[in-house]
């Protein structure tokens, strides 16, 4: 009987057909789909990447911007496989001490301080959001407000407007700040107007706040070059595959890049250093 092998109804003979479903964290930007099912089922087919997960829900948005909202658990498809999506899990130091998304040690059950004089101005919204998520709890505890100028045209009338001083700081950061760019010339310009003394000026080499993000965290192998004339956010957009005609078209593509940053690493060095400078030129006695 050796020759036959085991008994093929000994041990647990119902386990060769059950099927065990992965648990998967529910990641930002982690690609989910919805099985085909009953027609009646409008959810069914739909595909979507990962933006948020809050109250056991997750949040899903498709490549034509449209959120949808599903519990957690099992239902879904990653990569054609059946998984069962969890809440991820929040990472914690060796120490002991949760990080912020900046790297900062996280400070527990502390009020936001009353907000300085000082403040900090970038650009336009984008740089805003992006400056908010990496670092939104370390200005809270600082008490440091960003405010966006839409566009570095703007910086001269609005120092001269703020009126810099000792105890009224204005640190400012502005994209494509390398030498003969516009935003040079504008920046020399509004310094000149003000006390320099209580005002700096710094900014990162991109075209766009979107170049902060690294392009590994997007899922693309780098940026595209976009030729001169040609909008750079349409021409990103429209090189790399995405929906790019409308203002919603880019602003679905930003929710996506924003979508695939979870802390300071997912971001270019160049803009590390400028923000944390600031931050520490604002807070500086």
């Amino acid at each position: 009987m050796r020759d036959y092998g085991d008994d093929v109804l000994s041990g647990d003979w119902r386990a060769a057909s059950r099927r065990v479903i992965a648990e998967v964290p529910a990641e930002l930007d982690l690609v989910v789909e919805l099985p085909e099912g009953d027609a009646a089922d409008n959810a069914a087919g739909f595909v979507g990447a990962v933006v948020l997960v809050d109250a056991g829900n997750v949040h899903l948005e498709d490549r034509h911007g449209r959120v949808r909202v599903f519990p957690l658990g099992p239902g879904f498809l990653v990569e054609g496989e059946p998984v069962r999506l969890v809440a991820p899990v929040a990472t914690v130091a060796q120490t002991g001490r949760a990080r912020t998304a900046s790297g900062s040690f996280a400070v527990t059950d502390a009020r936001a301080r009353v907000a300085r004089a000082s403040r900090i101005w970038v650009e336009g919204s984008h740089d805003a959001e992006l400056v908010e998520q990496v670092w939104g709890d370390d200005l809270r505890i600082e008490g440091v407000v960003v405010e966006h100028l839409e566009g570095a045209d703007h910086l001269a009338e609005r120092l001269v407007e703020f009126g810099p001083s000792a105890g009224r700081r204005v640190g400012v950061l502005l994209d494509h700040l390398v030498p003969g760019s516009k935003e040079s010339r504008l920046a020399a310009d509004a310094l000149a107007r003000v006390d320099a003394r209580h005002v700096l000026v710094v900014g990162h080499p991109f075209i766009d706040i979107w170049q902060a993000v690294r392009p590994t965290s997007v899922g693309i192998a780098a940026w595209p070059d976009v030729p001169r004339g040609i909008d750079w956010k349409t021409g990103t957009c429209r090189a790399l595959g995405w929906p790019h005609e409308s203002a919603a078209d880019r602003a679905a593509a930003w929710r996506r890049i924003r979508g695939s940053v979870r802390g300071y690493a997912d971001l270019d060095p160049a803009l590390l250093g400028r923000v944390e400078q600031l931050i520490d030129f604002v807070t500086a006695d």
